[in-house]
């Protein structure tokens, strides 16, 4: 199966290696794509298990229902030490209405695992 995130590579090659706890995101990128694939497959526990701080307090599980998450598109992607951000746009499905998001959002690297942190939305 491809995987959801959009890289074109298998998913158990992809995301798969993060969400089912093989391996750590190595990038706020891969984390953040992983992150999507979660939402995709509606892991919530995932998503939580991969924040902390600003993002982590603001969490609700029951955002994310009766979402269908169609594509993902990176724009932008850095890591300058222990901090990333990544810029995306989200397209997705509610209530039989196609909407985007845009994000950008922030990373940090705590005891060498990338976390999401925050997220500004416009």
């Amino acid at each position: 199966m491809t995987c959801p995130c959009g890289s074109g590579k298998d998913y158990k090659q992809c995301c798969g290696l993060y969400i089912e706890g093989n391996e750590d995101a190595p990038t706020p990128e891969a984390l953040m794509r992983s992150r999507y694939t979660a939402y995709t497959r509606n892991n919530l526990d995932y998503i939580e298990k991969t924040m902390r701080g600003e993002a982590l307090e603001r969490f609700d599980r029951s955002r994310g229902e009766g979402v269908e998450w169609i594509q993902l598109t990176v724009l932008f992607a850095e890591e300058k030490g222990d901090e990333g951000t990544v810029q995306f746009i989200a397209t997705f499905r509610y209530q039989g209405k196609e909407q985007m998001m845009h994000e950008v959002s922030s990373f940090e690297r705590i005891q060498g695992k990338w976390y999401y942190t925050k997220g500004i939305v416009s």
